[in-house]
C-alpha cells in the first residue's frame, strides 16, 4: 500500500487489522512528513505492529496532484506484491506512476477516490486520469456518488464502496457520565475552511438560549474570519478556537462533547464526501448533528439528527433540541456507537479491503 494518509497515528489502525490476516503480507509506503501549505504534518508511528512500514522521500511533497515516490520501483522489485493498493485520486501522477511500476512487477492494482462531483480536469491530469481507468484492476470509493461519477468517466472495473478509514472503538470510546454543572458542549472538529460551514454555525449559536460553549478544532485560512464574526455576534467569550490537536489526543475531546456539529456547505467544485469526524464522535458517545450536504445522511443514518445546509435557524433547532432533551441526547449516543460498531470500525474496513484483494487475485 502507497498512503501518504497513513503517516496519522490513529489511521494505522487499519493496517494492523489488515497485516492480522494470517494470509496477508503487508508493506506500507509512506513519507516522513506531508506539507499542507504552511502546516506540516510529520510521521506519527502510533500503530506499527505486524506489517513493514517504509518510509520514502517525495518529491513534490505537499503538492496532491504532481507529488510522488522515486525509490518506489526500487521498493516493488524488492518486495514483488501481489497487490499494489494506491491510496490516491486517479487523476494524480502518484497513482499513475505507481500503477505503471506495479504491472511491472506483476501485481494487480487499485486506487482510491473520494470524488463525488462530475468534474473533468486540463490536460496533463485529464490523461492521466483516463490511463488509469484503462491500466488499473479496481477501485475503492469513499461514498456512493463516488461509483455514479465514476461510470460516467468510462471507468467499467472492480469497485466497491469502503470508507478510506475506520476508528478504534477501544479508542474512541465513551467518556463516562459528565459533570452536570458544565455548560452544554457543542463542538467542531475540522479544517477551518468556507466550505465547511461554519459561518452557519455561528449564526445558529448567536440567539441560542441557554448555558453552552462552541469549541472549534482545527486550523486553517478561515480561522480570522470566523473569529471576527464571533467577536461581531458577540460570542467572543464563549467560543473556543483550538490549535491543533494530535490525533490519538481526538477522542478525549470529542467524548466530552454534548454535540458535534457538522454544518457541510455543497459548491459547485466540492460536497461533502464523508464527514469522518461524524464517526469518530458516534464512537465517544457524542451525539451527532450534520448538515444535508454529499454524504453525511448516509454516514449518520437514524444515529443523529439532518437539518438543510445553510440554514442557521434549523441547526438552532436542532441544538436546542439536544439541550433540551436528555432522554434523546442519550438514545441518539447509544445509536451512534451502535453504528459504528457494525460500519465503521478499522476491523470492519479491514475486513472489506482484504476480501477485495482477494478478489482482485482471483479475478
Amino acid at each position: 500500500m502507497i498512503s501518504k494518509a497513513c503517516i496519522v497515528g490513529a489511521y494505522q489502525k487499519k493496517l494492523e487489522e489488515i497485516a492480522a490476516y494470517p494470509d496477508i503480507e503487508l508493506t506500507v509506503v509512506v513519507p516522513p512528513y506531508w506539507r499542507e501549505g504552511r502546516h506540516f504534518t510529520a510521521l506519527e508511528r502510533a500503530h506499527v505492529q505486524g506489517y513493514r512500514l517504509v518510509v520514502a522521500p517525495v518529491v513534490f511533497n505537499g503538492h496532491y496532484h504532481v507529488h510522488f515516490y522515486p525509490t518506489l520501483p526500487d521498493i516493488l522489485r524488492e518486495s514483488r506484491p501481489d497487490v499494489c493498493h494506491v491510496d490516491e485520486e486517479p487523476y494524480n501522477l502518484a497513482t499513475c506512476l505507481a500503477i505503471r511500476d506495479a504491472h511491472r512487477v506483476g501485481a494487480k492494482t487499485l486506487f482510491f477516490t473520494w470524488q463525488n462531483l462530475l468534474r473533468h480536469y486540463p490536460y496533463p491530469f485529464s490523461e492521466i486520469e483516463r490511463t488509469v481507468y484503462r491500466r488499473v484492476d479496481g477501485a475503492i470509493v469513499g461514498n456512493r456518488d463516488a461509483i455514479r461519477v465514476l461510470r460516467r468517466k468510462g471507468y467499467t472495473g472492480i469497485v466497491r464502496v469502503i470508507p478510506q478509514f475506520g476508528v478504534d472503538p477501544d479508542l474512541f470510546q465513551p467518556a463516562g457520565p459528565r459533570a452536570e454543572d458544565r455548560p452544554f458542549t457543542i463542538g467542531y472538529a475540522g479544517r477551518l475552511v468556507e466550505q465547511k460551514g461554519l459561518v452557519t454555525l455561528l449564526d445558529a449559536v448567536h440567539g441560542l438560549e441557554g448555558d453552552w460553549r462552541l469549541l472549534l478544532y482545527g486550523v486553517g485560512p478561515f480561522r480570522e474570519a470566523l473569529q471576527t464574526r464571533s467577536a461581531a455576534l458577540g460570542l467572543a467569550g464563549r467560543v473556543t478556537f483550538c490549535d491543533h490537536v494530535a490525533s490519538t489526543e481526538m477522542p478525549r475531546h470529542l467524548a466530552e462533547l454534548d454535540a458535534l456539529v457538522l454544518p457541510s456547505l455543497t459548491r459547485p467544485n466540492w460536497k461533502e464526501q464523508f464527514g469522518r469526524v461524524l464517526v469518530e464522535a458516534m464512537a465517544c458517545g457524542a451525539p451527532v448533528i450534520g448538515s444535508d450536504s454529499g454524504e453525511i445522511p448516509n454516514v449518520i443514518g437514524d444515529a443523529g439528527l439532518v437539518f438543510p445546509e445553510g440554514q442557521a435557524d434549523r441547526l438552532r433547532d436542532a441544538l436546542a433540541r439536544l439541550m433540551s432533551d436528555r432522554a434523546l441526547r442519550e438514545d441518539l449516543a447509544a445509536k451512534g456507537r451502535a453504528r459504528v460498531l457494525a460500519h465503521y470500525t478499522q476491523k470492519q474496513i479491514a475486513a472489506e479491503t482484504v476480501a477485495l484483494y482477494r478478489a482482485l487475485c482471483a479475478a
